[in-house]
């Protein structure tokens, strides 16, 4: 031992700077600390393993950088403790705010190691963090993450990756904590939001970070909600799996368990229904959370882009399933429902926004579904009644009488409605090509003769102010009735837009439709009280009454507009043309009204009927429709537009007064008996100003 000190005395004295790649200015003090009996008087170590310290981070500086009050042998009694903060104050400064502060004089010794034994943090590379924090890095060696750094994935995240600079490590509950609710979409996202990191890792989710900071749960966060969910309370925090991977939260199977963490009452409920069972049986095609509510996108019902949005719920997301030809084939789901609901007056509302109307939640429920025959469904037969009680106050039990998700064609299911399509898609096309051959004829045989005649300008009374109000009401509601109408069965074409964009704050449509409806009800009546009343405009009534006459004149103008007779008809007060369309636009009046007010009044409607009569109603409402609009642009525009004897029109809709040039050509024996009228009392026929 005498030797070994007076070597080490010898050696101090005379030592001299090293290879770098050895150990500089080392020897001496290893030719004691290299020695592993080397203890203190205490019995404590002072042994200096030199591998470790050349393999070091110290390696390169001498002892005595350290040790800065040893200079010679022997030593002084006391030695000052080497501290850190020597060489690194900033790390030194920031380590007691950290979490890691409370490990006092051991938090640098604790990660980096024995002062002889100090490595990188690039050497280091996450392993000790073990040292206290074994069960986390355990979840994270078996993650995603991890395995792909064992397959040489540069990209994937370390402890400091996430948690910050390694001596400002704060607790997650901290607000400056990278991984702090608020802050964990933004450090998630600094790789998970790069465009070029999920292309190059092939990641299919199209920004996902944007849009979950997007999403209600986002907004929540940032809002300051600590109970609303940030990446790690859906993906976890160090066991963070992909998707396909059975121990993943968002695993398909597992999304209800983790859903429920913070939704336990729904997930309970779920659970019990017809789609919580069907993920209990293992059905691959069954819906979870993220089936409906999507995945980092989710919003409030509220929101119109949101999938459970009332507007949007049965077609976007209902929809989805249960009109997939696939799932439909493979679980022997029906395929009709879809598309009858939406063709319902419920699904024409909800395509056009309404926020109000019925949706597939509605009667079905959301996450409570249950089979119809289940006792507890809230469309089982029993209690049917109720559920659609709830908007259709008093309707009761009849809603159990007759299907509901009927499509018009279905004749075994609703033979009552099917009857009225077949009838209607008759009687539509020939009612039309009667129309397009008959005016066609007319056109083209009077453009042969000639065209139009010399007119004088004079004209004569024709509709009086009674008359020509009932129109006026006429020309103001039936369009509107049109657009209004039509614009609830085609909500999607441009023409409709302006209409239905109000839907989702207000029955814009509705109230508009129901309006003109009950000013072209007004215009009827009118005309019927006024007739009622002046008995000299009721001969007005008899002429337009259909006869015999009709049935000549018509067939008399047919064969003179194919050149088959050289006579043409002589007419009276009114034309077969006019008759036709007086006693249709009449019936057709009845027939709108009463199915419209059964449609109008559909509480009183259901409680007092069964439910195939609404649904009858809606058949003859809307065919009827169509066939009252076309009538009007092809029959009525072209008696008072486009037939070349008035071209451009026939003004006495405005003014009451016709052409008597046209008169005296198409109806003499009127005229003359007008001329007559006017001679007993001295009005003689006017000129026309226009």
């Amino acid at each position: 031992m005498l030797v070994v000190v007076v070597l080490a005395i010898l050696l101090f004295a005379f030592q001299q700077p090293s290879d770098a790649r050895g150990l500089p200015q080392h020897a001496a003090c290893m030719a004691c600390h290299g020695e592993k009996e080397m203890k203190l008087e205490s019995g404590k170590s002072i042994y200096v393993d030199a591998a470790k310290l050349k393999a070091s981070n110290h390696a390169a500086l001498g002892c005595q950088v350290r040790h800065t009050d040893i200079k010679d042998y022997p030593h002084p009694k006391r030695i000052t403790k080497p501290q850190c903060s020597t060489c690194h104050a900033e790390p030194a400064a920031s380590v007691p705010k950290s979490v890691h502060g409370a490990l006092g004089a051991q938090a640098c010794a604790s990660c980096h190691g024995n002062v002889h034994e100090v490595r990188r943090a690039s050497v280091l590379a996450g392993q000790d963090c073990a040292t206290c924090h074994a069960d986390v890095v355990r979840d994270y060696k078996l993650s995603t993450h991890c395995t792909a750094r064992k397959n040489g994935d540069a990209d994937t995240p370390l402890c400091l990756t996430c948690h910050g600079s390694a001596h400002k490590i704060v607790r997650h509950s901290d607000p400056s904590s990278p991984v702090a609710k608020r802050n964990l979409s933004h450090t998630c996202g600094s790789c998970h939001a790069n465009p070029e990191f999920l292309a190059r890792h092939k990641i299919p989710y199209a920004r996902p970070v944007e849009a979950y900071r997007l999403s209600w749960h986002g907004r929540q966060v940032e809002a300051g909600n600590q109970k609303a969910p940030s990446c790690s309370d859906c993906h976890a925090s160090h066991g963070i799996f992909r998707a396909t991977d059975p121990r993943s939260k968002i695993n398909h199977w597992n999304v209800p368990a983790t859903c429920g963490a913070c939704h336990g009452e729904i997930q309970k409920t779920y659970a019990a229904s017809v789609h919580g069972q069907a993920v209990a049986r293992g059905v691959e095609g069954s819906p979870v959370c993220t089936s409906c509510h999507g995945e980092h996108s989710i919003l409030a019902p509220s929101e119109p882009q949101s999938l459970v949005n009332p507007a949007r719920v049965s077609s976007v997301t209902c929809g989805h399933c249960h009109s997939d030809e696939r799932l439909a084939a493979r679980y022997n789901l029906p395929l009709d429902k879809v598309p009858a609901f939406q063709d319902s007056f419920h699904g024409l509302a909800a395509r056009s926004g309404s926020q109000t109307v019925a949706n597939c939640a509605s009667c079905h429920g959301v996450h409570n579904i249950l089979r119809s025959d289940d006792p507890r469904s809230t469309i089982n037969p029993k209690n049917i009644g109720a559920t659609c009680g709830a908007c259709h106050t008093g309707a009761g039990g009849r809603f159990a009488i007759g299907r509901v998700h009927v499509l018009p064609e279905t004749t075994a299911e609703h033979p009552v409605a099917a009857f009225i399509r077949v009838a209607y898609l008759w009687l539509i096309p020939l009612a039309l090509g009667f129309m397009v051959l008959h005016n066609g004829l007319d056109f083209f045989a009077k453009l042969a003769r000639g065209g139009p005649r010399v007119r004088t300008g004079e004209e004569v009374p024709r509709m009086n102010l009674h008359f020509r109000i009932a129109h006026w009401l006429t020309v103001l509601s039936f369009p509107t009735l049109v657009i209004t109408g039509f614009a609830l069965k085609f909500p999607e074409s441009w023409w409709a837009a302006p209409i239905v964009q109000w839907e989702g704050q207000m029955r814009f449509r509705a109230t508009t439709h129901r309006i003109a409806a009950v000013v072209l009800i007004a215009s009827i009546v009118y005309h019927a009280v006024h007739l009622i009343l002046r008995r000299h405009d009721r001969i007005i009534l008899r002429n337009l009454l259909p006869r015999l006459k009709d049935v000549t004149d018509l067939r008399g103008t047919v064969r003179y507009n194919l050149g088959l007779s050289q006579e043409r008809p002589h007419f009276g007060m009114f034309s077969y043309a006019e008759n036709i369309e007086y006693l249709a636009y009449m019936w057709g009046s009845v027939v709108m009204a009463g199915t419209g007010f059964l449609l109008w009044f559909e509480n009183f409607t259901l409680r007092n009927f069964p439910k195939w009569v609404a649904d009858a109603a809606t058949a003859v409402h809307y065919y009827e429709a169509i066939l009252a609009t076309l009538s009007i642009l092809i029959w009525h525009f072209y008696m008072v537009i486009f037939d070349p004897d008035v071209y451009p029109m026939d003004k006495s809709w405005w003014n009451g007064k016709a052409s008597a040039d046209h008169l005296k050509h198409t109806r003499p024996e009127y005229y003359a008996e007008i001329v007559s009228k006017q001679e007993e009392g001295r009005t003689p026929p006017e000129k026309s100003s226009g």
